[in-house]
């Protein structure tokens, strides 16, 4: 059986770690990207330019999975260019990968398609789940129905299932991503709560965001909008005093409502990211049998504390199986 996993925008946060992981579970690994920087190593490397054909290409054939992350990141402003460049790259990179999967003689099992938790409307009426679930409004609510709809309109032979993956905050104890910049603010005293603190948070440990995505591939039946999500929505006050318990921090200084905009001009990024409040309700993993091992989101953020790093993460997850090794005969392990 063909087990090659082909991740696309590999060279990002999410590619990084789901190479590793691909390749320390048996998988073989293609990794397609732009560039090298921030390549994990893992696997076979094909460049492309997101939007045409190529060499590239003749790495989907029969893969076991095909997951596409590539889209030029929203921790941004939202000036006109960077608006026409989080589209384009979106719906560039589905479309031609939709293509290539056409041309297939044996086309992939699954095509896995990154999207975002923030698709929903502001949660004040509650969790939004994949069957009830409301659009929202504002860019990023647009940019996430851009996405989905270019990838469900895009044709494929009926063997090839398609799954697009809902994503809330991915959290792992890596350089300039949400848990790295929320432990530093804490740490300067700053970890109080954004605006009213009443906004809800959808996030996901890195452990679990692995976990879930073998957890669709295995299953055949599995197809369709995924929210993945912990089970657990806390509200932003609760979430920042998770944050400065982890780093020993007993002061956080609030910010008010009117100050996030001043300050996300300073850090480069939108208000909006902060302030608006997620509450995507991981229904259909949680009906399809899946367990999360960070259910709670105070746990998964003290346990990151000593994760640092891709090396740190998947030590510390050799660490922990060990005990489950140490039981193997010696020939097997």
């Amino acid at each position: 059986m063909n087990t090659t996993a082909v991740v696309i925008g590999a060279s990002g946060f999410l590619g990084r770690y789901l190479c590793r992981h691909f390749a320390r579970n048996g998988r073989e690994v293609v990794a397609i990207s732009r560039t090298r920087d921030g390549w994990s190593g893992d696997g076979m490397f094909l460049e492309w330019d997101g939007k045409t054909l190529g060499p590239w290409a003749y790495a989907l054939e029969g893969a076991e999975v095909v997951i596409n992350l590539a889209g030029r990141s929203v921790n941004c402003r939202y000036d006109e260019k960077n608006r026409k460049e989080i589209i384009d790259s979106r719906v560039d990179s589905t479309k031609i990968i939709g293509e290539a999967i056409r041309g297939c003689r044996v086309p992939p099992k699954l095509w896995m398609n990154a999207s975002t938790a923030t698709w929903y409307r502001h949660a004040e009426d509650g969790p939004q789940t994949e069957w009830e679930g409301t659009l929202g409004e504002g860019f990023s609510c647009k940019v996430a129905k851009i996405w989905e709809d270019t990838f469900f309109e895009e044709f494929v032979p009926a063997e090839t299932r398609k799954v697009a993956l809902r994503t809330g905050m991915v959290l792992a104890n890596e350089k300039d991503t949400v848990y790295d910049v929320l432990c530093g603010l804490t740490e300067k005293a700053l970890g109080g709560a954004a605006g009213d603190g009443d906004q809800r948070v959808s996030w996901i440990h890195m452990d679990d965001f692995l976990r879930a995505s073998e957890f669709i591939i295995r299953d055949p039946f599995l197809e369709g909008i995924f929210n993945v999500t912990a089970p657990d929505f806390p509200k932003n006050r609760e979430w920042m005093r998770y944050f400065r318990e982890t780093v020993g921090m007993p002061i956080g200084l609030p910010a008010a409502k009117w100050m996030l905009p001043i300050g996300a001009v300073l850090m480069n990024t939108e208000a909006e990211l902060i302030l608006k409040s997620r509450w995507a309700d991981p229904l259909r993993l949680r009906e399809a049998g899946f367990r999360w091992r960070y259910p709670a989101a105070a746990a998964a953020i003290n346990d990151l504390e000593s994760r640092e790093g891709l090396a740190g993460f998947f030590r510390d997850s050799e660490r922990r199986s060990a005990g489950a090794r140490a039981w193997l005969p010696a020939a097997t392990r």
